[in-house]
């Protein structure tokens, strides 16, 4: 049995999750404890800059390296003397790091997440494991999602399907077959989530996120718009697939418009979400096969009522089940992920699943720094 941390800062920028675990072999992953630690306005100005700069100035990226990694410390002072546990009782810290780029194809595959787990175990007195993509990106794999492999172990059944949607800065699908089906477990991302809706709420009402989408609700679908929007390839490529920010994001949609109300806009992002899950789902599970599965929504997006109540609508008869019926937030599914990660490293266990991201086979994922 294994304590472990796991610490997650997603793209949407707003603050570090992090998340106290129980592992062990032959067990569901127990979570302890949680916390969210707010990312300061200066540093998530200044890590939004290097994930859309030009060039970087190195000195630039050392200091803002060293700011995060002194917030995640932080972060994990607050988790353990919230839940009590002492920092010679946790086995290692996950740290994912936060992603300025991924480009996981082309000729020259690559992803970069900002971490320094060097500093990261002398400022908490833990064993850290990081650097989990680029194992998988080596293998031939897109490195994303790994969380798939997390959820296959927290929620597959035993003759159900169940279908886990992370709504995130990104939206992407772990296909759980039940455990009696010789169907292997998948996944990928569909497209933009909240990276699209905050970023146009932000611009046009001067806040990071549009509450529970109401400004989404006040709005009027445009299907034209939407139409041009669902024209990108990559919502017609087949998996394995992810991407990133550096695919979708305010500039990729401001050529896409004509003369829509902002309120408009918002309204058609939330579709555009919508519908870029529900043919993901069309396409990936049978009429009957969805007729029966189970949906689970995790990631940010459960708190956006508007997004939510059109998922439903439109992924009709798949029902939706609440994380907390297994023992889990919404909100902590993806820092948990990498503290079982972690967890997976020190015990000489592969974390990837091939059939998700296309990697060569399974790898042990991640490098271990001492305490």
């Amino acid at each position: 049995m294994s304590l472990v941390v796991g610490l997650m800062s997603g793209t949407s920028l707003d603050g570090i999750d992090a998340a106290l675990l129980r592992c062990q072999a032959d067990s569901r992953p127990q979570l302890l404890e949680a916390l969210g630690f707010d990312m300061p306005a200066p540093l998530r100005q200044s890590l939004w800059s290097l994930c859309h700069a030009e060039g970087i100035d190195f000195a630039e990226l050392a200091r803002i390296e060293t700011q995060f990694c002194r917030l995640q410390a932080q972060a994990v002072a607050a988790l353990l003397a919230k839940s009590g546990v002492n920092a010679t009782d946790i086995a290692a810290i996950g740290s994912h790091g936060q992603t300025i780029e991924h480009r996981p194809d082309g000729n020259f595959p690559w992803t970069c997440q900002l971490d320094n787990p060097n500093l990261l175990a002398e400022l908490t007195g833990c064993p850290v494991v990081g650097d989990f993509r680029r194992r998988d990106l080596a293998a031939g794999g897109q490195g994303a999602p790994l969380a798939p492999a997390f959820h296959n172990a927290l929620f597959r059944h035993d003759t159900q399907w169940r279908v886990l949607l992370n709504l995130g800065g990104f939206a992407n699908l772990t296909l759980l077959p039940p455990h009696n089906s010789a169907l292997p477990v998948t996944g990928f991302d569909t497209g933009p989530a909240n990276v699209l809706l905050d970023g146009w709420h932000a611009r046009h009402r001067g806040e990071n996120f549009d509450s529970g989408g109401q400004w989404a609700a006040s709005g009027r679908v445009d299907n034209n718009l939407l139409k041009r929007l669902l024209e990108d390839p990559f919502f017609d490529r087949s998996p394995p697939k992810s991407t990133g920010r550096e695919h979708f994001h305010l500039d990729w949609l401001q050529p896409r418009l004509a003369d829509e109300t902002p309120a408009d806009v918002q309204a058609t992002l939330s579709e555009l979400t919508v519908e870029s899950v529900a043919r993901a789902l069309e396409q990936a599970l049978t009429s009957e096969q969805r007729a029966t599965a189970g949906l689970i929504v995790c990631g940010g997006g459960v708190h956006n009522g508007y997004l939510l109540r059109r998922l439903e609508q439109r992924l009709a008869p798949l029902e939706l089940m609440p994380c907390e019926a297994f023992g889990w937030s919404p909100d902590w599914l993806e820092a948990g992920a990498f503290g079982w990660l972690a967890w997976r490293r020190l015990e000489g266990l592969s974390g990837n699943l091939p059939e998700v991201t296309g990697a060569a086979g399974p790898r042990i994922l991640g490098a271990l720094y001492h305490r």
